[in-house]
C-alpha cells in the first residue's frame, strides 16, 4: 500500500510518541516504589492495572489509525486535479471511450509520441466517422425494410445500390445537407489556414465533436456525467462502424438484401 510522505511522517510520529510514553509511565511507577519501599499502601488492584493497559492499547490503536488518514486538504486537492476537462487531451489514458475490462487499448501504438493537438484531431475523425456510420446502419435497415415514404416507394433492392436510384434532381439537396454541417464544423473547430502552422489544426479550446447543437438539452452540466455520455457515443459509433462495414461486405459478396 502506497502512502504520501506526510502520512508516513504522521505514522512515524504516532509510533514514536507511543514508544516514548510507555517506558515513561513504567519508569514513574518504579521510581515511586523505590522511594517508598516499606509503604503500607496496598498495591493497586489487578483491575486497575488492566484498565491502564487497556487505555495504553486504545491509545496506540487510535494513534496508528490516525496516522493512516490523509489530510483533508490533500483530498480536496486531488478532487480538483481529477476534474474532467473535455477540451484537454494531455493525458490520453484518461480520455472518454476507455472501459473495463480492456481499459486503455492501443495495441498498434497510434497514440505513442503524439501531441495533444494530434490526439484531438484523431478523436474528431473518430466521432465524425462514428456518427456517419450510425446514420448509415439505420439507413440500411430502413431502406431495406420496405418503408420508403420518399419517391413513391420506387427505391428498392440491396442498400448499397439504393443511392443510385435517387433521382438526380434530388442530389443537390443531399449535397446541401452534407455541406451545411461540415462547413459549420470547419468554422467552429478548425484553425483558419492562413499560415502553414494552422494547417489541419483544431482550435485549442475546441472539444472534438461539440458543434453546439443540442436542441433537446441532452448535454449534462456535470463534467463526469458528460464524460460518461461521450463514452456512450463513442461506443455506439465504434459498433456502428463495424456494423456498416459488415453490411456492405455482406451485400457485396451475396448480392442480396440483409433480410
Amino acid at each position: 500500500m502506497s502512502t504520501t510522505p506526510r502520512a508516513t511522517g504522521t505514522r512515524r510520529g504516532a509510533a514514536a510518541a507511543i514508544t516514548v510514553a510507555v517506558p515513561s509511565i513504567t519508569h514513574t511507577l518504579h521510581a515511586r516504589r523505590a522511594r517508598h519501599p516499606h509503604s503500607t499502601t496496598p498495591p493497586p488492584p489487578a483491575d486497575t492495572n488492566n484498565t491502564m493497559h487497556s487505555k495504553l492499547l486504545l491509545a496506540s490503536t487510535f494513534g496508528a489509525a490516525a496516522a493512516f488518514q490523509a489530510p483533508a486538504a490533500s483530498k480536496a486537492t486531488s478532487s480538483l486535479q481529477a476534474m474532467y476537462n473535455p477540451s484537454s487531451f494531455d493525458d490520453v489514458q484518461s480520455l472518454p471511450g476507455i472501459l473495463n475490462p480492456t481499459g486503455f487499448f492501443d495495441p498498434a501504438g497510434l497514440s505513442n509520441d503524439v501531441s495533444a493537438s494530434e490526439l484531438k484531431r484523431y478523436r474528431e475523425a473518430e466521432l465524425t466517422h462514428g456518427r456517419v456510420a450510425m446514420l448509415a446502419s439505420l439507413g440500411f435497415l430502413v431502406g431495406e425494410s420496405g418503408f420508403t415514404p420518399l419517391f413513391e416507394g420506387k427505391i428498392s433492392g440491396i442498400g448499397i445500390n439504393q443511392f443510385w436510384q435517387v433521382p438526380t434532381g434530388f442530389w443537390p439537396v443531399i449535397l446541401l445537407f452534407i455541406a451545411v454541417p461540415e462547413t459549420f464544423r470547419a468554422l467552429r473547430g478548425w484553425m483558419e489556414p492562413t499560415v502553414p502552422e494552422n494547417y489541419f489544426q483544431l482550435r485549442p479550446g475546441y472539444t472534438p465533436g461539440d458543434l453546439d447543437f443540442d436542441p433537446l438539452g441532452l448535454k449534462p452540466e456535470d463534467p463526469e456525467a458528460l464524460k460518461e455520455m461521450q463514452t456512450k457515443e463513442l461506443q455506439h459509433g465504434r459498433l456502428a462502424m463495424l456494423a456498416a462495414a459488415g453490411m456492405i461486405v455482406q451485400e457485396l459478396q451475396t448480392g442480396a438484401t440483409l433480410f
